[in-house]
C-alpha cells in the first residue's frame, strides 16, 4: 500500500530531472583529500565567506600523510562522442582546421595574457591532437561554439574570461564564457589519456570535465603535483613560468573564487 503522503512521479519526469542535473554539473577537478588544514579550510569556505558544515570527510588528520607516489599511466583508447545536433561542424574539427594560417614552426604555443602577467604554454598536439585542435580553434575564434546567449558564433572564446576557480597548491581553472564555472561550448570532446600522462608537477595544462568524455571549453593549470587526477583528465600542454602560475594561485579567495578577478585578457596561438 502506498503511503498517504507519497506522490507517484512519472518515470519520464524522473529521467528528465536526472538528465538536467547531470548537465548542470560544473566541470571541475577535485582536490586530493590528503591536503593540509589550511588547504581544506580554503576549499571548505563557501562563496559568501562562511564555512561549510563540517563532516568527517572535511576533518583533517593531525599530520599531512606522505604524498602519493606517481604511478604508471597507460594510454586509453579514444572514445567516440555523439555530436551536438545543432553543432555547425557536426563535431568534425581537426588540428589542420585549427592551425590553418599559422606560421611554420615545430612547436605550437599558446600565450595566455592575464591581468597578473603572461603564461606561455607549449601545446602537446602530438599527444592530444583532438584536445589541442579544440583549444586552438576556440582560442582563435574559428571553431564555432555556443555563446551564453545560446547562439553559435565564431569569436575568441577565452578573451575577457576569468580564472573563476582557484585553489592554491592544487590548480587554477578558467575558460568559461559564462564566468561562473557552469558554461560549456555547446558540445563535448573525448578524453585523450596518453602513455605516461601523469599530473606530476605544476604548470600542466589540462581539460576540466564533469565525467568521462565531457571535455568542452574549460581548462585548468596545475599549481602542484596532483597524481589523484591521473587517467581522468586530459593533459594537453605545459605552461610557464612556474612562478607565474604560483602567483595567480596565491591570490585572495572567498571559498574558491578570487575576491579580485584574475582575467584572461587574450589567448594568442602561434608556432615557434
Amino acid at each position: 500500500m502506498r503511503h498517504p503522503t507519497s506522490i507517484a512521479v512519472p518515470a519520464s519526469l524522473v529521467f528528465a530531472l536526472a538528465l538536467a542535473a547531470c548537465k548542470a554539473t560544473p566541470p571541475e577537478p577535485t582536490p586530493d583529500p590528503s591536503r593540509t588544514t589550511t588547504d581544506k579550510d580554503q576549499a571548505g569556505t563557501q562563496a559568501n565567506g562562511t564555512k561549510k558544515p563540517a563532516d568527517d570527510a572535511q576533518r583533517t588528520p593531525p599530520v599531512r600523510p606522505s604524498p602519493p607516489l606517481p604511478r604508471k599511466v597507460s594510454a586509453k583508447p579514444v572514445a567516440s562522442v555523439t555530436p551536438s545536433p545543432d553543432d555547425p561542424v557536426k563535431g568534425v574539427w581537426s588540428l589542420a582546421d585549427a592551425t590553418k594560417g599559422l606560421p611554420a614552426g615545430k612547436q605550437l604555443v599558446a600565450t595566455i595574457e592575464t591581468s597578473l602577467g603572461n603564461l606561455e604554454c607549449k601545446l602537446f598536439d602530438d599527444k592530444a591532437p583532438i584536445t589541442v585542435a579544440n583549444f586552438v580553434g576556440l582560442a582563435r575564434g574559428i571553431r564555432p561554439w555556443k555563446t551564453p546567449e545560446g547562439t553559435w558564433d565564431k569569436k575568441p572564446a577565452y578573451d575577457g574570461t576569468p580564472f573563476h576557480r582557484i585553489i592554491k597548491g592544487f590548480m587554477i581553472q578558467g575558460g568559461d564564457a559564462k564566468k561562473n564555472g557552469s558554461g560549456e561550448a555547446g558540445y563535448v570532446i573525448p578524453d585523450e589519456v596518453w602513455e605516461g600522462a601523469t599530473h606530476d608537477k605544476p604548470g600542466l595544462l589540462c581539460m576540466a570535465n564533469r565525467g568521462p568524455n565531457t571535455n568542452s571549453a574549460q581548462f585548468f593549470i596545475t599549481d602542484a603535483a596532483a597524481f589523484h587526477l591521473d587517467s581522468s583528465y586530459t593533459i594537453f600542454g605545459e605552461c610557464g613560468p612556474e612562478e607565474q602560475v604560483h602567483k595567480i594561485a596565491s591570490v585572495e579567495v572567498a571559498g574558491e573564487r578570487p575576491t579580485t578577478p584574475v582575467l584572461i585578457k587574450k589567448v594568442t596561438v602561434t608556432r615557434k
